[in-house]
């Protein structure tokens, strides 16, 4: 959430960067300055009536003192009028101060300077490719289709216990899976990140924290009767681990790390691109999470980019890293980098990772504060990526190391599956 004093400072410079991600914020921008003076406005009134009505009280007390009881009197009728003015200056007060963070709800993080135009994925810049794609023996198969050959994975029972989008891994398909949270997990605490076992619930002050709330409620899972979301990512409950939290500068950087499933309802996603695991409603992954100070934010997201590109080597994964485009960028997002590996077998590049920095919006919703050196509170700068999401990390290794006598499990993982082919 962006800050009124902010928005007040900077109208023409938000409004511009906005139209980046295609937002006309013009109408939002002056509705906020205009409730904001209002609200000023409203809470001087209210403060000048309670001032002139405490001074009133303290004169009443001492004319029954001196025994002017009648004068007295007279001044207690005007506080009772000064009381009901205060009373409703209150719930006006309240109305909109309410109105005005509803509306602040509705406007995006403004992207960063490097965000280009653009207005859909198709917009985005590819800024770095490594790796080369294998040459697939004649008759290379989809994942999908792999899963099938090799009983590694069952999508029609998955179907059967809950529905499409929730598959079943056996066998060696399991410790394939299990293998790669661990191996994540372990290269992300290696490079300095605390591991948390996190709640795959969460409730509304949550989701408002991160932003999910109200923004994407429709494509969350919700369990009315209490009130609590399933997550969508380990991102919302590792954050708000800091929620109304006062730091010491001292304390920055920290790095958490935290392994959940996530479950999506991805409303509207049907076609050929969504087949097997390129899309799923429920699907594990690995997750990596800081709080920053903002002169050192975007050091950090250089530093979490480097460090997925490690994983996608050992992994001997071709990959690339696209600048998401201002029509791309997530609403919370200021600058995200996009990871996608290429899949031989589909001929098609799969995200397999977002990195993002959202600089002060989600910590101005989570009112996460570090004390500087100075003595004054500051708000911190809050990053998430993914360290990695499994699904299309799954179908990258299954496609891409395929053989005409199995799967060939990458070398790094062996340690951790206990074995080196599927076949």
């Amino acid at each position: 959430m962006l800050q009124v004093p902010f928005i007040r400072e900077n109208k023409a410079l938000i409004i511009e960067r906005l139209a980046i991600k295609n937002v006309d914020a013009t109408t939002m921008i002056d509705s906020v300055i205009a409730l904001d003076e209002e609200r000023r406005a409203l809470q001087t009134r209210l403060d000048n009536t309670l001032a002139e009505s405490n001074s009133i009280s303290k004169e009443i007390g001492e004319l029954f003192k001196s025994g002017q009881a009648e004068k007295a009197n007279t001044l207690k009728v005007k506080t009772t009028s000064l009381k009901e003015t205060s009373k409703q200056l209150t719930e006006d007060l309240n109305t909109t101060s309410n109105d005005l963070k509803a509306l602040l709800f509705q406007i995006p993080n403004i992207p960063h300077a490097s965000v280009p135009a653009g207005a859909s994925e198709e917009d985005n810049e590819e800024i770095y490719k490594e790796g080369a794609i294998p040459k697939l023996h004649e008759g290379a198969l989809p994942h999908w289709e792999l899963a099938k050959k090799y009983d590694i994975i069952d999508f029609e029972l998955g179907n059967k216990i809950t529905g499409a989008g929730f598959p079943v891994y056996k066998g060696k398909g399991a410790r394939l899976q299990r293998a790669l949270i661990s191996y994540f997990l372990d290269k992300n605490i290696a490079a300095g990140y605390t591991e948390y076992q996190l709640p795959h619930l969460i409730n509304e002050a949550s989701g408002i924290g991160t932003g999910q709330l109200p923004d994407k409620e429709g494509q969350m899972y919700h369990v009315t009767e209490d009130n609590l979301y399933l997550i969508p990512t380990a991102e919302v409950p590792g954050t708000n681990i800091f929620r109304d939290a006062l730091l010491n500068e001292a304390d920055l950087p920290i790095g958490i790390t935290g392994y959940t499933p996530c479950f999506r309802r991805e409303a509207g996603s049907y076609g050929a691109h969504v087949r097997g695991l390129n899309r799923l409603h429920q699907f594990d992954k690995v997750e990596i999470i800081r709080v920053e100070h903002p002169d050192n934010s975007y050091n950090a997201l250089d530093g979490m980019v480097e460090h997925v590109k490690e994983i996608l080597r050992e992994l001997k994964l071709p990959y690339r890293i696209l600048r998401l485009c201002g029509g791309d960028v997530s609403f919370a997002s200021a600058l995200t980098y996009d990871f996608e590996v290429f899949s031989t077998a589909q001929d098609r590049w799969l995200e397999i990772s977002s990195i993002s920095n959202f600089e002060t919006f989600q910590a101005n919703r989570l009112k996460l504060r570090y004390k500087n050196n100075n003595g004054k509170n500051e708000l911190a700068h809050t990053l998430n990526g993914s360290s990695l999401a499994l699904p299309r990390v799954l179908a990258g290794i299954l496609e891409n190391c395929q053989t005409e006598k199995g799967i060939v499990i990458p070398e790094v993982l062996v340690p951790y599956t206990g074995f080196s082919v599927i076949g």
